[in-house]
C-alpha cells in the first residue's frame, strides 16, 4: 500500500517566471533576497519555498514525510480568479501545463490536479477537458468559493456537472475569507477564517440542493473538514427544525456527509479520531499542505498518533481512500 499525500502545492516554474517577467497583470510581484524567493501580493509577502517550483525538492520531501505519491496542486495565491476572463483562461493553461511536465518528470511518484478559470465558467469548462484529454488528469483544485460566490450558485452548476461526468473529484481550498469580521488580527483569517469558507461551501451545497442534482459528484475538503464533521449534528438538526434549512433539499445532512472527503490535517489526533468517527475512513486521506508551514512535517505519525486506529483505518486513510478517488484502485 503506497502511501498517498492529497494537499499539497506548487507553483510551476513557468507561473514563476511568468509573474516575474510581468507583475501588473498578476497582481503578484516575485521578490528575491538572499537566493530565496519571495511573493508579495496584496500587502502579504510569502516565502516561495524551493518545493514549490522545484520538484526534486518536492520529491526529497516527500521521501522525508515517508509519501510516495502526491497529488500536487497550485498554491491558492496561484488561482488568479481575479483576472480577466481571457487572461485567466491563459494564467490556468500555464499552470496546468507547467504541473504536466513535473508531472512528467516523476510520473511513478506525481499525479496532477487541474485548476480551472473560475471567473468564466465556459472557458473553465473547455481548459477541464483538454487537461483530462491531454493530461489524464482525475482531480481540479479550486477555491471554495469564487471572488466571494458559492460554488453552489447555478453559475458553476455546468462546470461541477461536467467535473462529475468526467470522473473527476474536486479539492476545495480555501484563498480568501469570504466571511469578514473580526478575523484581522492574531493569523484568524487563517485559523478561522478558512475552515469558515469551507464550512460554508459544503453547507451551501448541502442546503442549495446541488447534491441532490450532482449524485456522483465527489468532493474533497481539506484541514480536517473545517468545521463540518464537528457541527453535522447542529446542521441536521436545523434542516429538521427549521423549514428554511430544508426549502431546497428534503435530504438530511447526515446523508450528505458521505458525499464529502476530508484529509487528516486536524492537528490534533482527538479531532482525527471523531473525524474518522463521523466520515469513516473511507472518506479520509493523508494531507501535508507542503510547503506552507500550517501543513504536516510527519504525516504518518501524525496518523498513528490517533486513539485507537485500527490497521484497515489506518491503511484505508494512507492511501486505501486516496487511490479510489484517482480511480487507481
Amino acid at each position: 500500500m503506497s502511501n498517498i499525500d492529497l494537499h499539497t502545492h506548487v507553483i510551476p516554474p513557468t507561473v514563476v517566471e511568468a509573474m516575474r517577467r510581468d507583475p501588473q497583470r498578476f497582481s503578484t510581484k516575485v521578490i528575491e533576497r538572499d537566493g530565496e524567493l519571495y511573493m508579495e501580493r496584496r500587502g502579504n509577502i510569502i516565502e516561495m519555498n524551493r518545493e514549490f517550483y522545484d520538484i526534486d525538492a518536492k520529491i526529497a520531501a516527500m521521501d522525508r514525510m515517508r509519501i510516495d505519491i502526491s497529488a500536487i496542486s497550485v498554491a491558492p495565491p496561484t488561482y488568479f480568479y481575479a483576472l480577466s476572463p481571457e487572461a485567466g483562461l491563459a494564467a490556468s493553461r500555464m499552470s496546468n501545463d507547467g504541473i504536466a511536465q513535473m508531472v512528467a518528470k516523476h510520473p511513478a511518484r506525481l499525479r496532477g490536479m487541474a485548476t480551472l478559470p473560475m471567473q468564466d465558467p465556459d472557458a473553465a469548462i473547455t481548459e477541464l477537458e483538454r487537461v483530462v484529454k491531454e493530461y489524464k488528469f482525475r482531480a481540479v483544485e479550486m477555491g471554495t468559493s469564487i471572488e466571494g460566490e458559492q460554488l453552489a450558485a447555478a453559475k458553476f452548476r455546468p462546470v461541477l456537472k461536467t467535473i462529475e461526468q468526467l470522473g473527476c473529484f474536486i479539492f476545495t481550498h480555501p484563498y480568501t475569507c469570504a466571511a469578514k469580521g473580526a478575523m484581522d488580527q492574531y493569523e484568524m483569517a487563517n485559523t478561522v477564517g478558512y475552515p469558515l469558507d469551507s464550512t460554508l461551501m459544503a453547507a451551501h451545497l448541502m442546503a442549495s440542493g446541488a447534491l441532490d442534482e450532482l449524485k456522483r459528484l465527489r468532493i474533497l475538503i481539506p484541514h480536517g473538514g473545517g468545521y463540518v464533521p464537528y457541527q453535522i449534528g447542529r446542521f441536521a438538526n436545523a434542516h429538521k427544525c427549521r423549514p428554511a434549512a430544508s426549502v431546497h433539499t428534503k435530504t438530511s445532512p447526515y446523508d450528505l456527509l458521505r458525499r464529502f472527503y476530508f484529509d487528516a490535517l486536524t492537528h490534533d489526533a482527538r479531532s482525527t479520531r471523531h473525524l474518522i468517527n463521523m466520515a469513516g475512513a473511507d472518506r479520509v486521506v493523508i494531507g501535508t499542505d507542503n510547503p506552507f508551514n500550517m501543513g504536516y512535517d510527519d504525516p504518518l505519525g501524525m496518523l498513528d498518533a490517533t486513539p485507537g486506529l485500527t490497521p484497515a483505518e489506518r491503511d484505508a486513510i494512507r492511501g486505501g481512500t486516496a487511490r479510489s478517488l484517482l480511480g487507481e484502485d
